[in-house]
């Protein structure tokens, strides 16, 4: 029987026993996860070396002010890699990855990690859907809690918070309604925005990078696209035939090459690095030249309705919650059909009802962040034009919140990009919220090291790297 028990647990089928539990046996976390209300294991998966990857659903309210509303199945992943591990609560603000890759903080703790799917991202969605009532950061943050109550009935260690981008927004939002779910919260690359119609994005994006000669040069490739509206369109009608991209959310082609290209220096400047500017093309570059640039930079058919529909929650969002930075084209407009349209209202279907943007929702999480957070870790990019407005938590001597800037970085910055002395300040801080001993590896090797069993280390799908601009 021995013999039996060591085989399956080198076959990852039975967790070894715990410490001090002579001759003891874990459970197996297929049986474990039967036993929450609410669960489903609907597929397991090949994982990393040493994890178990499970895809789940798990039940949710669609109103958690109004029972009667129904429920909903909301997708969720699992990494396991061990019960008596840290936990990592992750989400991209959007889709679930459904790929076994583990966020920084998931690797920094080598813990188990929980991914959600935020409410209403498609399949994730009640079938009686009421935009204005279900769809807010406070009943998302509602998910978020039950889904950590949950799984606390299996995994007994630290928890922490984490996501990027919209993700890394969701983690505060989540941490500023139920403060004390988890141990630490890692949001990465977060905006702020905290009153809509007043930001810093244009003065931030005016003086973004060290060569004032590529803001120039993107500019420049800004106005010769507009003045050679009729050429790329040409082409853009030519891939969006071969594609079967339609425009009926925005209105036309011609918007969407308008609104993409005013939305391509902010997008530059979002994913690409500095070393990038040597690819700019020069006005007069040949169409089928400028239009592949667009399409690595963002693409002139980015705003087609099949590329809007996923995010459209989002977008839905951003118009009456969230905010959004104003359009940065002040030197296009005598080039422009359709100004004051790159905004986000604009990307979401007319059918879907709009209540008036809620401009208490903002100033309350900032002001959550500035006075009463502890345990936050933002991480945030020199270059990303979403750092112009970033989270300042308090810094209160009890607070333990910390604020880092990866020189240069982009929209896709983390804690291995930071200085030497700052990523091992950041990893060891990442490690005592986890409850794991101060002594923390060199946060830069998890860029470096190889992928265990052929899996990537971390995921650019985590981060959302191939998400829209706002």
């Amino acid at each position: 029987m021995t013999a039996l028990i060591a085989v399956l647990a080198v076959a990852g089928l039975v967790q070894p026993a715990a410490a001090g539990a002579a001759g003891a046996v874990k459970e197996d976390i297929k049986d474990a996860l039967a036993r929450i209300p609410g669960l489903k294991i609907v597929s397991e998966g090949p994982a990393p070396t040493g994890y178990r990857f499970f895809k789940l659903t798990f039940t949710q309210q669609a109103d958690y002010t109004n029972p009667k509303a129904g429920t909903f199945e909301q997708r969720l992943t699992l990494l396991h890699r061990d019960t008596d591990a840290p936990t990592v609560m992750f989400t991209s603000g959007y889709n679930v990855s459904e790929s076994p890759n583990r966020s920084e903080p998931t690797q920094i703790v080598n813990g188990n990690q929980v991914s959600m799917e935020y409410r209403y991202f498609a399949p994730s969605r009640p079938t009686a859907e009421n935009w204005a009532k279900q769809l807010t950061i406070w009943q998302a943050a509602v998910d978020e809690h039950r889904i950590v109550q949950a799984f606390k009935s299996v995994y007994h260690a630290n928890w922490l918070a984490t996501g990027g981008s919209k993700g890394g927004m969701t983690a505060t939002y989540f941490r500023r309604f139920f403060p004390n779910d988890v141990n630490g919260t890692i949001p990465y690359v977060a905006p702020n925005d905290v009153i809509d119609p007043l930001d810093s994005y244009d003065k931030f994006l005016s003086k973004v990078g060290n060569d004032p000669g590529c803001r120039d040069a993107l500019k420049a490739v800004q106005r010769d696209t507009l003045k050679r509206r009729d050429e790329l369109g040409a082409l853009a009608e030519q891939a969006s035939k071969e594609n079967g991209f339609t425009y009926k959310i925005v209105g036309s082609i011609d918007k969407s090459l308008e609104l993409s290209t005013i939305d391509s220096y902010f997008a530059f400047w979002q994913y690409q690095t500095q070393a990038d500017c040597a690819t700019v093309p020069k006005p007069g570059a040949p169409a089928k030249d400028l239009y592949a640039w667009f399409e690595k930079v963002g693409a002139l058919t980015g705003y087609s309705d099949q590329a809007l529909v996923g995010f459209v929650p989002y977008y839905y969002q951003a118009a009456v919650q969230l905010g959004a930075p104003e359009a940065y084209d002040s030197y296009l407009r005598d080039l422009l059909r359709y100004p004051g349209e790159d905004v986000p209202k604009t990307f979401v279907p007319k059918e879907i009802k709009r209540p008036k943007f809620d401009y208490l929702a903002m100033p309350d999480i900032d002001f959550w962040v500035r006075t009463q957070a502890k345990q936050m870790l933002y991480v945030y990019g020199g270059n990303d034009p979403w750092s112009a407005e970033r989270f300042a938590p308090a810094k209160f001597p009890w607070s333990d919140n910390h604020a880092y800037t990866v020189p240069a970085g982009n929209h896709g910055s983390k804690i291995a990009q930071l200085p030497a002395e700052q990523a091992a300040e950041a990893t060891a801080t990442v490690r005592k919220w986890a409850g794991l001993p101060a002594q923390a590896p060199d946060a830069r090797a998890f860029s470096t090291q190889s992928a265990p069993a052929g899996f990537p280390l971390f995921d650019a799908d985590l981060m959302m790297i191939d998400r829209p601009k706002f």
